[in-house]
């Protein structure tokens, strides 16, 4: 019997810890390196949604159109400061190709297979840890002013229906029905039953990552350097001032990934969209599921510590310092939602940073000019949904038997 591949994964946030679960789990010696603990940067930050569903690219035909007005509006869902204009120009041109209507459907059918069973993959690995309580299945509820603010998203919920999202439209009466207390200025609602919500990203973490460990796989505080090679093989990485050693490199830095990707030659249009939360431990009000205020773009989630406000895209890097100003929107759009919470006692606003490409997709498989190296990155708002079936794909096609699925819209090579 040959003994078990030792494989080496930069990154122990949400998606690095499902790739390492299940490569433990199918036999392979984990080691996962990380500069923080499991699951302590951004996966311990996130609005909690699984949303198997969202198969409709952040780039939709007509988005050229919406750009200026919302970077022109201060208070707007999107920032860019001035200072970051000259690195976020060619991202953003990237963006708006990429939301012609064929490469959109292209977009969609590699989401849509990404996505699929999503939630039951995250059971797969919660069941096995006995932590099913993470997950709760009272769907998610869009707000929408009216019938005209809805059709501006008519093609992004036509694309999702497409693909097998079950939606309900709601009227106020409906809306309530679901959220009492909701403000009046949202007349028509979207429901989508069939989605569900963590109700705490670093207790799942954390969970995923004893999982590990109990599978005899390592977890390590380093910080990774470079990636090592010999020739074009990638034959472990440079952490600490030592070279580790394994026979496969899996790439899960989120948006610190494309940095050590550089010095191979490969350029990944890789940008950080900064989100930011707050926490509210005791908002007077709670609702059941994740809300979602459509002209706000951000997620209010009930969770284990209280009520979570997740939302805005705020490009920037990821070493300048968070801007305060962008968190203190979160309360105004919960204001918006709710008139009625208290927002005393806020806990310190939190910020990470979502690793986004242009066209939605992540980058995932092994990359065919570096033998030993594999990706897991830039799954943007979709990080803690498609971690567990990245996961699974990438033991698959690893370990075998291979899955069902093809990997290549998903290659790094799309960009070079």
């Amino acid at each position: 019997m040959e003994p078990p591949q030792h494989v080496i994964i930069v990154g122990a946030g949400i998606v690095g810890l499902c790739v390492g679960w299940h490569l433990a789990r199918g036999g392979a010696q984990v080691t996962l390196l990380d500069r923080d603990g499991p699951g302590e940067g951004t996966s311990s930050g996130n609005a909690g949604a699984i949303s198997a569903g969202s198969v409709a690219p952040l780039a939709m035909p007509g988005v050229l159109k919406q750009v200026p007005g919302m970077l022109l509006d201060p208070k707007g869902a999107l920032h860019i400061p001035a200072r970051y204009w000259p690195a976020a120009l060619p991202w953003l041109w990237r963006f708006v190709l990429s939301a012609k209507p064929e490469r959109v459907r292209e977009i969609a059918a590699g989401m849509a297979t990404l996505l699929h069973g999503a939630e039951e993959r995250h059971r797969e690995i919660l069941a096995a840890e006995g932590a099913l309580d993470l997950i709760q299945d009272h769907g998610q509820l869009y707000l929408y002013r009216d019938a005209e603010h809805l059709a501006k998203d008519d093609a992004a919920w036509a694309l999702r229906r497409e693909y097998g999202q079950v939606t309900q439209r709601l009227d106020r009466a409906g809306i309530l029905a679901l959220e009492p207390g909701v403000a009046e200025a949202y007349q028509v609602g979207i429901f989508l039953p069939d989605q569900g919500h963590c109700v705490n990203p670093l207790r799942h973490a954390r969970t995923v990552a004893r999982g590990i460990e109990r599978m005899g796989g390592t977890i390590r505080r380093a910080t990774v350097e470079a990636l090592a090679t010999e020739g074009p093989r990638v034959v472990g990485v440079r952490a600490g001032g030592e070279t580790l050693l394994a026979d496969r490199v899996v790439l899960a830095a989120g948006a610190w990934s494309a940095r050590l990707l550089a010095p191979l030659g490969i350029r990944i249009p890789l940008e950080s969209q900064r989100g930011y939360h707050v926490m509210l431990p005791d908002p007077g009000i709670m609702p059941t599921r994740p809300l979602v205020p459509a002209d706000r773009k951000a997620f209010i989630t009930p969770m284990e510590g209280g009520l979570r406000i997740a939302g805005t895209v705020e490009f920037g890097g990821t070493e300048a310092p968070p801007t305060a100003a962008r968190a203190a929107l979160l309360l105004e759009d919960l204001r918006k939602v709710y008139p009625q919470a208290r927002t005393e006692g806020a806990e310190p606003h939190w910020m990470g940073h979502r690793p986004c490409l242009p066209d939605t997709l992540p980058v995932i498989g092994k990359v065919a000019a570096h033998p030993g190296l594999w990706c897991a990155f830039g799954h943007g708002h979709l990080g803690l949904t498609a971690s567990a079936p990245t996961g699974a794909l990438i033991a698959g096609a690893m370990l075998g038997p291979r899955p069902n699925t093809d990997l290549s819209p998903f290659a790094a090579e799309r960009f070079q």
